[in-house]
């Protein structure tokens, strides 16, 4: 008999945000972007925020070149931009001819290269869904269809090992998984959990004893799930989760992206926080 989800409240560390989404851990702090304010963020962990750039494009996904510039996903012309050391932002990819919407969420492996998804479709506007393709960004900035037929790419993680990725398809309601292969070309797509019904995938993390953090905006939950879908611990919130990071000196505290609605025509109510739970296993692997 499976045992019941241990059950976690979480503590608010910073409030009145637009909507916060892709945390990461990086030289000591939460790294974030305010997606609707169009800002990126970085948090110490008492709640001091400092902005790092300002992207009227709206940025999501975030990660780290091995030279330590920045790589930050501007949504709405579809370009992935890279800091440079004096704080320009520059166009690393066009990805234009290759999304077939708005790009999203981002991982960044060891050696430079990302994987960016898309929406696929308008879905502020209640457009019809379609299946959308996963693009790959080589370091010099060379992009490329990585997988295809996803539904709704989000959250991604690579395994510490760099020889995995798994990614949160939000309309299939399950995290897949891809082989990474030597020339970075993706192969033997599996199912690696799905998760119960009413859950929706969004933003997701690794920890060390095998187990992946989920947000999902659907239920107002943050999961902590296997391979296989069974699901071990439960973050129990008031509004909707949309992305998590494992952080903190021991990366073992899960820090959560919440707010009441990811609509940007309701993002001036500024619902959006930054909360936090303590958990046993540490994060790793990327993001």
């Amino acid at each position: 008999m499976t045992p019941s989800p241990r059950t976690h409240q979480s503590e608010v560390v910073v409030d009145g945000l637009r909507f916060g989404e892709g945390p990461r851990w990086h030289e000591g702090r939460l790294w974030f972007s305010d997606m609707h304010e169009g800002v990126v963020l970085a948090m110490t962990p008492a709640g001091e925020l400092e902005t790092i750039c300002t992207v009227p494009g709206e940025p999501s996904g975030l990660g780290w070149l091995p030279d330590g510039r920045l790589l930050v996903v501007s949504m709405q012309d579809r370009k992935l931009l890279r800091q440079e050391a004096d704080g320009e932002l520059v166009v690393h990819a066009d990805l234009g001819s290759l999304a077939r919407f708005h790009c999203n969420d981002m991982v960044v492996a060891e050696d430079g290269t990302a994987w960016v998804g898309n929406f696929g479709f308008d879905l502020h506007a209640r457009a019809p869904f379609r299946s959308t393709e996963l693009i790959r960004v080589d370091p010099n900035g060379h992009a490329t269809i990585a997988a295809e037929e996803l539904g709704f790419p989000n959250g991604t993680a690579i395994t510490p090992d760099g020889r995995t990725l798994i990614i949160a398809e939000s309309f299939a309601g399950q995290l897949s998984a891809f082989d990474i292969e030597a020339d970075r070309s993706l192969s033997r797509r599996r199912v690696w959990a799905k998760l119960p019904e009413g859950r929706v995938p969004d933003g997701i993390c690794l920890d060390a004893e095998g187990g992946i953090w989920v947000a999902s905006p659907m239920g107002d939950v943050c999961l902590r799930v296997l391979e296989g879908g069974e699901v071990t611990d439960v973050v129990e919130l008031d509004r909707g989760a949309f992305a998590c990071m494992l952080g903190d000196d021991d990366r073992r505290t899960l820090y959560i992206c919440t707010a009441g609605d990811s609509d940007p025509a309701k993002s001036h109510a500024r619902s959006g926080r930054i909360e936090r739970v303590r958990v046993t296993a540490a994060g790793v692997g990327r993001p």
